[in-house]
Order: C-alpha cells, then sequence, then structure tokens
C-alpha cells in the first residue's frame, strides 16, 4: 500500500521550499551594490536643476527634508522627478519607499503614482503626469476606478505596461487593454511608509509590495519574457483630477543585480533593444479579455512548481483510488474460491 502520510509531507516540504523561493526572490537591499546616481534619498542633494543635479522636477513636486511630494492633495496637480543619469545596468532592482495619504474618503480620491523607465523624460503628460507613447516600462499605482464595468477587481491596483511607442494607456478602462499583470493592495493612508520593489533580470519582471510594515515582500506581478533595452531613465510621476490625494516619494534606491550573461548576450549592443514582452498575442487582442491578463505569458517558476504539484496529488489520488479499487477487487474474487 502506499504510504499517503509520506506522500503528504513530501508536498508539504515542496510548498515551504516553493514558498522559500518566492519569498527570497528579492535582494534584501545590500549597501555594496546600492547605486547612488540613479538613488533618490534623504537628504535629497543632487535634486535640482544644476550642472551636477542627478534628479530634475517639474510641476507640483515639491522636495522637503523628509519627503518629495508629486502633487498636494489639491485638484488638478501633475508632478513628476526623473533621474538625470541614464541607467546602463542590464540587471537591476529599483526599492520604493512612498506614501499616498489625504483627506478623501473611501473612493473619493486620485489619480495615483506611475514608476517609469523610459527612454524620455520630463515629457508631461496625460499618463499620471507622463506622456502617452512612451518607449520602456511604466508600474501604476492606480488608486481611483475609471471603468465601473471593471467590478471584478478593487482599487487601489498596480499593473505593468512595457511599450514600444506605439500603444497607448487607456484611462477610461484604467489601462486594461495593456496591463501585463496587476493586483490589488490596500496602498493609501496607512500610519507608516509603503514599499514597493521592480525586479529586472534576465528577461524577468517582478514587481513585489510590503504595505504593511512587517519588512516582507508579497508578490504582486511576475512575467517571463520581457526585453528591456540600457540607456533609459528612471522617474515618478503623479496626478490628480477632480479628486486629489497627497503623492509622497520617500525614497527610489537602485541595486546592481550579479547575474552572469551568456558571450552572445554580452556581445549584444543592449541599447538597440527594442521595448517588447514575447506573448502569444499582442497587447492590442487584451481589449475583449475581460480579466485584463494576459493568458500567453511563459511560464514562470512559480507556476511551474505549482503545475508540478498540482500533477503529484493528483498521482497521489490516482494511487491511493487504485489501491482501494484493487483491494475491493481482490476480497470479491475471494467470495468466489
Amino acid at each position: 500500500m502506499v504510504n499517503f502520510g509520506v506522500l503528504v509531507s513530501t508536498s508539504v516540504l515542496f510548498v515551504v521550499f516553493g514558498l522559500c523561493l518566492v519569498s527570497c526572490d528579492i535582494t534584501d537591499g545590500n549597501a555594496e551594490h546600492l547605486k547612488r546616481e540613479h538613488s533618490l534619498m534623504k537628504p535629497y542633494q543632487g535634486v535640482g536643476s544644476g550642472h551636477s543635479s542627478q534628479w530634475d522636477f517639474w510641476g507640483s513636486t515639491l522636495v522637503t527634508n523628509s519627503y518629495v511630494r508629486l502633487t498636494p492633495d489639491e485638484r488638478s496637480k501633475q508632478g513628476s522627478i526623473w533621474n538625470t543619469v541614464p541607467c546602463h545596468l542590464k540587471d537591476w532592482e529599483m526599492h520604493v519607499q512612498f506614501k499616498i495619504h489625504g483627506s478623501g474618503k473611501k473612493n473619493l480620491h486620485g489619480d495615483g503614482i506611475a514608476l517609469w523607465y523610459t527612454k524620455d523624460r520630463l515629457h508631461p503628460g496625460p499618463v499620471f503626469g507622463n506622456q502617452d507613447q512612451f518607449l520602456g516600462l511604466a508600474i501604476f499605482l492606480d488608486t481611483f476606478r475609471n471603468d465601473l464595468h471593471g467590478m471584478d477587481r478593487s482599487f487601489p491596483f498596480i499593473s505593468a505596461m512595457v511599450n514600444n511607442g506605439t500603444l497607448s494607456y487607456d484611462h477610461g478602462k484604467d489601462g486594461r487593454s495593456s496591463e501585463l499583470g496587476g493586483c490589488s493592495v490596500e496602498i493609501r493612508n496607512k500610519d507608516h511608509e509603503t514599499y514597493l520593489a521592480i525586479r529586472y533580470s534576465k528577461g524577468r519582471l517582478t514587481v513585489m509590495v510590503d504595505v504593511d510594515d512587517k519588512n516582507e515582500w508579497k508578490e504582486c506581478i511576475d512575467i517571463g519574457g520581457v526585453r528591456l533595452p540600457t540607456g533609459y531613465f528612471f522617474g515618478a510621476s503623479a496626478a490628480t483630477g477632480d479628486l486629489s490625494d497627497n503623492h509622497d516619494i520617500v525614497s527610489m534606491k537602485l541595486y546592481q543585480l550579479m547575474v552572469e550573461h551568456t558571450p552572445e548576450e554580452e556581445s549584444q549592443d543592449w541599447t538597440k533593444i527594442e521595448p517588447s514582452v514575447s506573448l502569444l498575442k499582442s497587447p492590442k487582442d487584451n481589449i475583449d479579455d475581460p480579466t485584463g491578463n494576459f493568458r500567453g505569458t511563459p511560464l514562470t517558476g512559480w507556476k511551474v512548481f505549482l503545475l508540478l504539484l498540482c500533477a503529484l496529488l493528483g498521482i497521489v489520488v490516482c494511487a491511493v483510488v487504485g489501491a482501494v479499487v484493487f483491494q475491493k477487487r481482490q476480497e470479491r474474487n475471494k467470495r468466489f474460491y
């Protein structure tokens, strides 16, 4: 007979091991790999319009000793802050400490923050204070629901978008037609700062959040097949409309990830890569997808693990059922002799 207890114990161990891989996948912020030229930290030295400045800001942005306020809790404001140094790292991770808060009650606040890695910078526009049809990566922290038909998700909602300059962000549908994935997270009016980590390594984009101030990352987005060039700029922007919020950036810390690449990858001109995602369908085909998610993304390690776990549990169930059926037949056959 199959020892069911041993198989269950083994499955539990696999689950624990898989969860450890997910939780440990984000760097702990090793200061040795911190790239100060791409990091925004207190007391915000190097922020301004001077020749030695590493960060520029625009619009309603206000730099204080404690935070960079992209917009105040007032209507029709836009603001942004941008790194002046292009990033030439192939593998990197950005940790963003932020706070979104205001006097607006439930569903009476907006619009949110966008985090950028793009070719152009300081180009104001309609997408959370930045230009539309951009080249690069955007992470949207959207706090206001525009699509009243999209009631299958709650807001605030975090989503990701990669653009080669041809796609427009559809505010009316909260960007569903172009998003790569996302999650609902309560990030407003916390008593503490909240954190978000964006990792890009070997074609994999991972977004993690820590909104409970427990120093524990939770996965929000995990996508393979992402191609981003080097030489783009990091930035953050925010906007308010008829509704408003304070949108504060406390810090943006960029870390270099030490990853080995093949000789072919090393010899490639990474500045010539076009931002793209290897999907079985294009972002435009996603318009009729009611979930707003891409079902054609390559399987990640976590998804493969879940599939293997389901397969293992299926085998266990089949083995137990088969053993019971076999034993019943044996007992029935004995009665005929």
